[in-house]
């Protein structure tokens, strides 16, 4: 069940942009996040949840998407997210957020997957602008964005041969290398 999942959890950059995700729906991915593990038990993550169509369209151009993709600008208008989740760690709390974002991010991916849905944490965030236009508090940091969405695109495995970048073939299926086994477990 939990290997099923993990395979179905995807880097999802293209969504189909007339399903829509409630906010009622996210809420139940967050609470799977705040029930996981957290360092020291500090707790220090808050989350913004952004579905409206039009301050989805506003936080858009403020992400960059998929660099090893050189020629690729993002998801056209139509694949876009129909939901964001701003990743906050609240400073108030503890200057540390540990493990706490990696573990939470993946709690909530899990639960999307689950349920149907899918995501893409995105790192490449103009926090500055994204913080303004949310009107965020000056003790929150932006830590990650997670596009959110039911997948409109295909996500290949395959074993890495030496080069681990991620790439689109002729179909737009896209490819992701990942290294051996036996090549990530250390000897003895």
């Amino acid at each position: 069940m939990i290997r099923d999942l993990i395979m179905r959890n995807r880097s999802f950059r293209r969504f189909d942009s007339n399903i829509k995700i409630g906010e009622g729906q996210i809420r139940t991915w967050i609470d799977l996040a705040r029930m996981s593990a957290s360092g020291r038990n500090n707790q220090p993550l808050k989350y913004r949840i952004v579905t409206d169509p039009k301050l989805c369209a506003k936080i858009f151009p403020f992400l960059g998407w998929a660099g090893y993709l050189e020629n690729w600008k993002g998801p056209d208008e139509n694949e876009r997210p129909v939901a964001y989740l701003v990743v906050v760690k609240d400073r108030s709390i503890s200057e540390n957020h540990y493990c706490d974002d990696g573990i939470a991010l993946q709690s909530i991916l899990l639960g999307a997957v689950e349920d149907g849905f899918g995501g893409c944490i995105i790192g490449t965030v103009n926090k500055r602008k994204v913080a303004k236009l949310l009107q965020l508090e000056d003790k929150y940091e932006i830590l990650w964005l997670l596009a959110l969405g039911k997948p409109a695109e295909e996500v290949a495995l395959e074993t890495a041969e030496g080069d681990i970048k991620y790439w689109r073939d002729e179909q737009s299926v896209h490819h992701v290398p990942k290294r051996p086994l036996d090549e990530i477990i250390l000897k003895p």
